[in-house]
């Protein structure tokens, strides 16, 4: 069968009228994910009426997705033949494609339960319905309601657990939404502000800046960062851009967080004079907005210092919106309000891509359904199979935040990985302060997944590490998990300008463009030089690591814990990945 890439909606009275011959297949349920408790920061707010349209989508196993896997290391390993040898759109596509047997598995499925045709709509391995509450709930063997976020005036629509017949499981690997409740007001951004830094004026102050043939930076970086600071530290200062009309690099948004054209210009003039002409593409995704009266702190850091970083490289800022607080309405489906889902399928439905992504927003892993979280790392993984590079900033919570309690029912004080951070397809990245030397900046995320297995080309890095931990903090993390901070680079005082005026900001929001910046320039260099893009890094910097300034003072405290020390073991660890870029010697290996 062959759903329609057009969705059109059937008369809704009458849907299921038929009732549909008793099959045992479908009331044989089998639980795909629930929740022991209402997730913390949420509360019952209502039930909807049965007749509440809501819109379902269904990721389809992928027939192919191992072999996916397969060509995302070899194209990613340095040292194999096929290295840099990216997939197209059009072979990826291929192999996510669900095959015929889930296909009509999942079309019997909604045809029994008098599901038309003509209200599916199909792209790649996702299938949206959009059917009353009443017919969902049978669907899934569940009961939605409206749920309140006593931080935001965020409601939704959410289920605290859901099932499918059990001969799907093999089929279907995650509905949305459904348990998943982080949403765009209640997911965190990595980044905050920081008072107790004197800004620096808008003025330029020929005295204080450094120059640009400073072989070291200023003495005032150890306290205000600006791009001339991060340009000299991480040696990109003397880089000349070639490829603008080639190399694209992506920001991700979320949040209702804006990006400030008028801001960017200010910025430029006092921090980057070369690049007062600076500007940047903006696309808009599920009713993402553009407010240039509300400037976003996150949006600006992130889009000042991409820009800062890599100039004259385009820049992409990606404004993911979603639904307004949910509101009963018959008439109007409820969005799915779930933004990487939206922001992925979004970008990975174009024919190009930037061949750099930066994103610094997160959640704890804990509160991310396993379903969901693996489903969006999949989808991550597509994107480094097409030659993109994916940096995440690893989180401002040392190893975890608030009490670090279990959420499965058994409060059990455990550190608290991040997400997507812990993905093992993306190269997430921690922070620093200070220079000559850099030391941690003792927020930055880090830790061990308890979702995802270590990945291979970080088991020695990793066990180097853990060997010389022994025993501490036993029973707190898992050893055996995907590691991460990859990387660092600075994240604190970083001067940003909002609203016209100039702000100190800190966070691994600052840390992530920052290294994503420098590996726009690299993927500069690499195309200047007729090679591929550089796509996933991870086998690369993991295999050459005397690239990176190693960081060898400092911890990340959390949970009751001075939290992992940076100093226990030259090399890698859970603090600041492999440390800080030298772009001089990167360039030297790719």
């Amino acid at each position: 069968m062959r759903w329609s890439t057009t969705l059109v909606l059937i008369p809704l009275l009458g849907l299921a009228a038929a009732k549909p011959v008793l099959d045992t297949r479908y009331s044989t349920f089998q639980t795909k994910h629930s929740w022991v408790q209402i997730p913390k920061g949420w509360e019952y707010h209502s039930t909807p009426p049965s007749d509440t349209l809501i819109s379902l989508r269904l990721g389809l196993k992928q027939a192919k997705f191992e072999e996916l896997l397969s060509h995302l290391y070899q194209v990613s390993d340095p040292t194999h033949a096929r290295y840099g040898q990216h997939l197209s759109k059009t072979e990826v596509d291929a192999l996510v494609q669900p095959n015929e047997e889930t296909v009509n598995a999942v079309s019997d499925w909604l045809s029994y339960h008098g599901i038309d045709e003509s209200a599916i709509s199909a792209s790649r391995e996702w299938v949206t319905i959009t059917v009353p509450l009443h017919l969902a709930e049978t669907l899934l063997d569940t009961k939605y309601h409206v749920y309140s976020h006593a931080g935001s005036d965020e409601r939704v629509l959410r289920t605290l657990s859901y099932s499918l017949p059990a001969h799907l499981h093999g089929h279907i690997d995650v509905v949305a939404p459904t348990t998943y409740f982080s949403t765009l007001k209640s997911m965190r951004a990595t980044s905050f502000l920081q008072p107790e830094i004197p800004a620096l004026s808008l003025k330029i102050d020929v005295d204080t800046a450094p120059a640009a043939s400073d072989a070291v930076p200023a003495a005032s970086c150890n306290t205000t960062i600006t791009p001339q600071c991060l340009r000299t530290l991480y040696n990109t200062i003397d880089y000349e851009v070639t490829q603008a009309d080639k190399n694209t690099l992506g920001v991700a948004g979320y949040l209702d967080e804006f990006a400030n054209f008028a801001d960017l210009k200010t910025f430029a003039q006092r921090f980057r004079p070369d690049a007062t002409n600076a500007t940047f593409q903006l696309e808009q995704i599920s009713n993402g907005g553009n407010d240039q009266t509300d400037p976003g702190v996150e949006a600006n850091l992130d889009i000042q210092y991409t820009i800062g970083m890599a100039f004259p490289t385009p820049n992409i800022y990606y404004s993911t919106g979603g639904s307004p607080p949910f509101n009963p309405d018959s008439q109007t489906p409820t969005n799915t309000n779930e933004p990487y889902l939206d922001w992925l399928n979004f970008v990975l439905a174009q024919d190009t891509l930037p061949q750099t992504f930066t994103t610094s927003y997160g959640d704890d892993e804990q509160t991310v359904p396993t379903d969901y979280a693996i489903s969006v790392c999949n989808l991550l993984a597509q994107l480094g199979t097409r030659g993109s590079s994916v940096m995440f900033s690893s989180g401002d919570f040392g190893v975890g935040g608030g009490d670090c309690q279990t959420n499965d029912g058994q409060n059990k004080t455990q550190f608290q990985p991040a997400f997507p951070a812990s993905c093992p397809f993306v190269t997430t990245v921690g922070g620093t302060t200070r220079v000559n030397p850099e030391i941690v900046a003792d927020f930055s995320g880090g830790g061990f997944s308890n979702l995802f297995a270590r990945p291979d080309y970080q088991a020695d890095a990793v066990s180097g590490y853990l060997n010389a931990l022994g025993d501490q903090f036993q029973g707190l993390f898992n050893k055996s998990g995907r590691a991460y901070p990859d990387v660092a680079a600075q994240g604190e005082g970083f001067q940003v300008v909002i609203g016209g005026r100039v702000g100190s900001v800190g966070g691994t929001s600052a840390s992530s463009p920052t290294f994503a910046g420098i590996i726009a320039l690299l993927n500069d260099f690499r195309l200047s030089k007729g090679l591929s893009s550089l796509g996933f890094l991870n086998p690369l910097l993991y295999s050459n690591p005397d690239v990176f300034n190693d960081i060898v003072s400092g911890s990340n405290p959390g949970c009751g814990t001075d939290g992992f020390s940076a100093a226990l073991n030259p090399g890698w660890d859970p603090v600041t990945g492999l440390g800080t870029p030298d772009f001089k010697k990167l360039q030297a290996v790719v």
